[in-house]
């Protein structure tokens, strides 16, 4: 297998999976602020979509999408579990991560897109500057809601660390970046997002 990886939040939510599992996979690296992403080979011998990232199999196919391929490798590398190892552990976590999707990771995406990324975008996709500032509130407004679900858990689905705390994490920290900071005064996302950034995974490469 290889990984075709970039910048940015959803290749960073398959690269921290790698990591939790202890899986190191050949990178190849997209440049997406060249538009390499967006042009062939990569559009089409890869990802139709020209989005990353894009898991190659052994056997030459491709995976797309974070939840598909972030599936794929939970089944190939059960341990440690990072979806469940019940059928109740699993649907639990995808409930979380479709939550997450819903709530925050794509309004907060689409607010970057129609106003700080506008320029990078405009010419690639349908971008909305004309909504950015609603969308970016919504975003916040499922992170508060967030905050709510998460008082006095370990994680978003309990005691069990998962997809749903890497998905969530990788797109909260992008926020940060691009002018979207979850508001602090959600103190259990705040020691949450704490907690999260101090496991050893989440360390930056030596």
């Amino acid at each position: 297998m290889r990984l075709f990886n970039s910048v940015g939040p959803n290749p960073r939510v398959v690269t921290l999976f790698l990591a939790e599992k202890g899986i190191t996979l050949p990178h190849v690296t997209v440049d997406i602020r060249g538009g390499e992403n967006r042009r062939a080979p990569y559009n089409e011998a890869v990802n139709p979509a020209g989005q990353t990232p894009a898991l190659e199999l052994d056997n030459g196919s491709i995976l797309t999408e974070i939840t598909a391929i972030c599936e794929y490798l939970e089944e190939r590398h059960p341990t440690p579990p990072l979806i469940g190892t019940t059928a109740e552990e699993r649907a639990e976590t995808r409930m979380w991560v479709r939550r997450a999707d819903l709530k925050v990771c794509e309004p907060l995406t689409a607010g970057f897109r129609g106003a700080e990324g506008l320029p990078m975008f405009e010419q690639r996709m349908r971008c909305l500057p004309e909504a950015a500032a609603g969308l970016k509130a919504v975003a916040q407004d499922g992170i508060a809601w967030f905050d709510a679900q998460i008082a006095g858990r370990q994680y978003i689905a309990g005691d069990r660390f998962t997809l749903a705390d890497i998905m969530l994490f990788a797109f909260l920290d992008f926020g940060r970046a691009v002018g979207q900071p979850f508001d602090p005064k959600n103190t259990h996302v705040a020691a949450w997002f704490d907690r999260v950034s101090k496991r050893p995974a989440f360390q930056p490469a030596a």
